[in-house]
């Protein structure tokens, strides 16, 4: 049986939703997000969405997981397509990272406030496997000498502050008018020149 511009045979419909949601998200913010406004901009009837989303929460929770799911996979294909050596790869992930947040500001806002959610546990898990290309590439790197890493986690967390740190400075404007490719080129080299074995 066809299906007209507004309406969704089974499978399509929950991505439908997710999509208008996602746009929604970043007109309005989380605030304004309404399962009836995604059914209204998605063409179904008010009650569709709760075919696969009971509440407002749970629609939230499927954004996180899919805003994870994008973040991975940007991250993923920045580092498969960057050959060269550790600082040009940490550069491509880092690049990858910032780009995403300016992209997706408002969802992620809402992913990085998702960990205190209650029953988060598969949040935290979609988390770990967006960022789980990035945790290789400087696992690799203490194991070749590229980095001094006594600590992971703690090399771990020095990159992912430097990177919420460049997000933010970038997307507020507090970098002058050079490009954001340079700005966290520069920043990667620093922080790699910091961590080099002495």
């Amino acid at each position: 049986m066809p299906t007209g511009p507004n309406q969704y045979h089974h499978g399509n419909l929950r991505a439908a939703i997710l999509t208008e949601a996602q746009t929604l998200l970043s007109e309005s913010g989380a605030d304004a997000l309404s399962l009836r406004e995604v059914a209204r901009r998605t063409g179904v009837s008010h009650g569709a969405p709760r075919r696969h989303f009971p509440d407002k929460q749970a629609l939230l929770s499927a954004l996180v997981e899919q805003g994870y799911e994008q973040l991975g996979a940007r991250i993923e294909s920045a580092l498969t397509d960057t050959g060269g050596d550790f600082t040009e790869r940490l550069t491509a992930f880092a690049c990858a990272y910032v780009d995403f947040t300016q992209r997706n500001d408002e969802l992620m806002t809402l992913m990085l406030s998702s960990k205190t959610w209650p029953d988060a546990g598969h949040l935290i898990a979609a988390n770990e496997r967006a960022f789980a290309p990035a945790v290789e590439l400087l696992r690799q790197a203490a194991e070749t000498g590229d980095i001094a890493a006594a600590d992971t986690d703690a090399v771990n967390t020095a990159v992912l502050a430097m990177l919420h740190g460049l997000a933010f400075v970038a997307g507020h404007g507090l970098a002058g008018t050079g490009p954001t490719v340079d700005l966290v080129a520069g920043a990667v080299r620093t922080l790699v020149e910091g961590l080099r074995p002495r």
